[in-house]
């Protein structure tokens, strides 16, 4: 598809604007936003950490068809695709590993012992997400070890009353995307299913996928003691060509993964007191071939379950308000690789939140327990600061201590160019940010700047250039600091919404003591990233979106993405055309795979109330 076609089609997709008949989409609002991925529910303005919040409007108007498409417009969030589809992907925050940042899906944790690369097959479809909310920096403190360097919670809908919503997609590289979502609400009871399959014949060679999603969120008992059900099941089978190996290796690599959890939660609540319990099994299988059409050449598959139970609590007094909670996990590995793995986890939290000077000033200790089965006992003390000069602006600060522990694939993987390290210590890091943050109904921004001193950082690296094997090794000191900037107008135009919004992240990470050109992940870090999304509507039922992400890494590589979509409301239909990377940027994320060349999709929505 030409760059020339692809904006010929969104000029004759404009000149609809002129029969435009719909009601004007309110902007969300982020003031009463609370957050729900910790003990202590705080509103978005009142936190002091740096929080991103992805509203559903921000996602309807995004360009996006994943979590991973939308979380690259996130300043100081890198991910890292190989491919479309959202196959396969990594995920960073502020320069971190891959295994260091934790994904929680209704604050269920999602972490994975095999290996931080299935930390992305949890992500749920976008039809079924309220919000995100993105925590930078070092969150152990409140979510336990996997949250070395931020987490990331994906909230969902928790209703859709009654209504189904149909949705087809197709466009280049033979992309098909289809998906049924129902909402249903009963006497003492409500339902949402969502079930969608994603397939594409590929941009390249072997990258063509066929990807299944499976969604089901169930509340019982609702009108006495509600019981909250989530069930998800999801299945991505992928061409994985040099998602792993270089070109020259002539491989031709394939995968499948399984992802599921099925968790029940509730909550008892008082006028001082809430208490939510919540039980939870959380499945992944991963099967790669070196060779897609020999099996035999070489296989690995991965079984890892994860069973868990969790209290968590806070309890509001004259003195403020004290969050409380126990979290026990077991976890089972089956491998060909890895061999038969167990571990069990448990973490005690606590925290207090002190409200001073007529609530101008805030502070916040706090501090996590953990045990390990292999590693034995860690904490994590922390603390959080924040004042309010005025009611639109707040100062805020945050110190504290992370951790995480070695993946079993960090410890025991083999092949023939990689060695896991049974004798790996657990990272460790001193973290510290200062931060502010102005939040008024058209104008909200925040700035931070921070630090973290790191030792242990588990990275692969080879002996000299010429050795083929990278072997899993604790690096002895490493440094990040760094400076983000958000910000995000609301303004009219004939009566209706418009929105800018703008992301720059600044990152120096700086690898003490090491050869740098023998590090396989740490040194791919975005030094500069910058975002921009102008989301606009100049007629009642026609609405367009532009998004601009530029990206610097510290290898020096540089790249310019820029993504559009026009949405066209009649009634209950829904037409849309997004075009990704317009301009045909030849840029790679990570490793040896290529992005997409540009393309483009055509939708269709219609939605039964």
């Amino acid at each position: 598809m030409t760059n020339k076609f692809i904006i010929f089609l969104f000029l004759i997709t404009g000149v609809l604007q002129l029969n435009a008949q719909e009601p004007t989409i309110k902007t969300d609002s982020l003031q009463e936003v609370v957050i729900t991925s910790s003990r202590i529910d705080l509103p978005f303005k009142e936190n002091s950490r740096t929080i991103n919040i992805i509203t559903s409007e921000d996602i309807k108007n995004s360009a996006a068809f994943t979590i991973s498409d939308l979380l690259q417009q996130v300043a100081g969030v890198d991910i890292r695709r190989r491919g479309t589809g959202g196959s396969q992907a990594d995920l960073y925050i502020r320069g971190g590993g891959f295994d260091q940042t934790l994904l929680l899906i209704d604050g269920i944790k999602m972490d994975d012992a095999q290996t931080g690369h299935h930390t992305m097959n949890a992500a749920l479809p976008l039809e079924v997400i309220e919000r995100i909310e993105i925590v930078k920096g070092p969150a152990a403190r409140i979510f336990g070890q996997n949250a070395f360097t931020g987490a990331i919670n994906i909230v969902t809908k928790s209703s859709l009353k009654n209504t189904v919503s149909t949705n087809v997609e197709a466009g280049s590289f033979g992309q098909l995307n289809g998906s049924v979502t129902v909402g249903a609400e009963l006497n003492n009871s409500s339902h949402i299913f969502h079930a969608g399959k994603l397939t594409s014949e590929g941009y390249r060679t072997n990258s063509d996928y066929d990807n299944s999603n499976y969604f089901l969120k169930s509340v019982f008992n609702k009108n006495y003691q509600p019981i909250e059900m989530v069930a998800t099941f999801f299945e991505r089978n992928f061409g994985a060509q040099n998602f792993y190996t270089p070109l020259s290796f002539g491989f031709n690599e394939y995968e499948e993964t399984q992802n599921s959890l099925l968790a029940f939660t509730t909550k008892f609540q008082s006028e001082n007191l809430k208490i939510q319990p919540r039980i939870y099994w959380k499945r992944n299988q991963d099967m790669f071939l070196l060779q897609r059409d020999d099996p035999e050449f070489f296989r690995n598959f991965h079984i890892s379950n994860k069973l868990g139970a969790e209290v968590n609590a806070s309890y509001t007094s004259k003195h403020g308000v004290t969050g409380f909670g126990v979290d026990l996990s077991k976890i089972y590995l089956r491998s060909n690789n890895l061999g038969q793995r167990n571990r069990f986890m448990a973490t005690a939290f606590l925290e207090h939140r002190f409200s001073l000077l007529d609530d101008i000033l805030d502070i916040t200790p706090g501090v996590a327990l953990t045990y390990f089965s292999d590693f034995k006992f860690n904490a994590f003390p922390g603390l959080d600061i924040g004042v309010d000069i005025n009611e639109n602006l707040r100062l805020y600060g945050n110190i504290g201590y992370t951790y995480r522990i070695p993946t079993y694939t960090d410890l025991y993987y083999s092949d023939s160019v990689s060695q896991g390290n049974e004798d790996l210590q657990p990272e460790e890091a001193f973290a510290q940010e200062v931060g502010l943050k102005y939040i008024s109904s058209k104008f909200r921004a925040s700035l931070a700047v921070f630090n973290r001193d790191a030792e242990n950082l588990i990275d692969y690296f080879r002996e000299s250039e010429n050795d083929a094997v990278f072997t899993a090794t604790n690096i002895a000191e490493v440094n990040t600091k760094g400076l983000e900037f958000d910000a995000s107008y609301n303004f009219k135009v004939s009566s209706f919404n418009q929105t800018v919004t703008f992301g720059y992240a600044y990152l120096d990470d700086n690898i003490l003591d090491q050869n740098e050109a023998l590090s396989r992940y740490s040194l791919n870090t975005l030094k500069h990233q910058y975002t921009t999304r102008l989301s606009t509507q100049f007629f009642k039922n026609i609405s367009q979106n532009i998004i601009y992400k530029y990206a610097e890494r510290t290898t020096g590589q540089t790249y310019n993405v820029w993504d559009a979509s026009v949405r066209v409301r009649l009634n209950q239909l829904e037409l849309s055309v997004t075009a990704s990377n317009i301009f045909d940027a030849d840029y790679v994320e990570t490793g040896f795979t290529p992005m997409p060349p540009s393309n483009i999709m055509f939708g269709f929505r219609y939605i039964l109330n």
